[in-house]
């Protein structure tokens, strides 16, 4: 699951890998919008860049589950509870909004020497068939936690 109480998420989390075209698979647009990570990139709370995604708006569903993602402001939480049960916490350290022609493809995948995690949504003005821009969202882990019994 991702929690990021700031912006009220509390969501599952799917697996994404490449689409056909070799660009990073989006979660599907469905009425349960989820978030998806891209099982590429490493497992949250892992050393280096943990990227998720997920959707501003799923088409005729309304809202999707990142709707409110540049809202976030440096430091506040997420967190990342794993399937062992485990959970990793993540402070945010920024929050960009960026043209997709211009994604920063090196800070977002690039190698990093700590647990990092990247949140990228659409954002800006609307186009035709989308977004003109990209909100990503830039995190460092600031703890780590096992579980409690019956907490999984």
């Amino acid at each position: 699951r991702l929690l990021i109480p700031a912006i009220d998420v509390d969501t599952p989390v799917i697996r994404l890998g490449l689409a056909a075209d070799g660009t990073v698979q989006v979660p599907p647009v469905t009425a349960h919008d989820r978030a998806g990570w891209y099982r590429h990139s490493p497992t949250p709370g892992a050393t280096g860049p943990s990227v998720l995604l997920g959707h501003v708006t799923v088409g005729p569903y309304g809202d999707g589950v990142f709707r409110h993602l540049a809202r976030l402001r440096r430091g506040e939480r997420i967190t990342a509870r794993l399937e062992n049960g485990t959970a990793a916490e993540f402070a945010v350290t920024a929050v960009r909004t960026v043209p997709k022609t211009d994604f920063p493809a090196d800070d977002v995948y690039g190698n990093v020497d700590r647990p990092e995690l990247r949140l990228i949504t659409c954002g800006g003005a609307r186009t035709g068939d989308g977004y003109a821009d990209n909100v990503i969202v830039f995190a460092a882990l600031s703890g780590a936690k096992s579980p409690t019994p019956g907490e999984r």
